[in-house]
């Protein structure tokens, strides 16, 4: 018997209102599939992908969810994460984002990535890489 503990990454999850939206945002902006597991949890994934074979977002409903505010201000809601995309154009990666239904932060601070929102307010970055991306030693889909 293999008594060898296993740990894999299998998700990472988002608090939302409406999981279903945000799923289909997701879906949209990453060329991904939506899943819906019941009206609580839909998840994405890469295309092709089985559950558990390649990281996916979950998207929990959570009624009270508050959307995190950026830049953070004392005593407002704070983020607990959020999400870096590696883009080979990001001028055109963030016009597609906001076709998807993401939201351009006032706020940036860098010309190499931008700061959005999703449709539920969580902030995300799109990361201009790509030398990284054509690199032999990139392979995230």
């Amino acid at each position: 018997m293999n008594d060898e503990i296993k740990i894999k990454m299998y998700s990472f999850t988002l608090d939302c209102k409406d999981p279903h939206a945000l799923a289909k945002f997701y879906a949209a902006l990453l060329n991904w599939e939506a899943k819906v597991i019941n009206e609580d949890w839909a998840y994405v994934l890469a295309p092709g992908k089985k559950q558990g074979q390649y990281p996916c977002l979950l998207f929990q409903r959570n009624p009270e969810f508050v959307p995190p505010v950026w830049p953070e201000e004392p005593g407002a809601q704070q983020q607990m994460a959020h999400l870096d995309f590696a883009v080979n154009d990001l001028e055109k990666a963030v016009q597609h984002a906001i076709q998807c239904g993401a939201k351009v932060s006032e706020k940036q601070f860098s010309d190499e990535w931008t700061v959005m929102f999703d449709p539920a307010g969580h902030p995300f970055c799109l990361c201009e890489m790509k030398s990284l991306i054509e690199s032999d030693s990139f392979a995230l889909l």
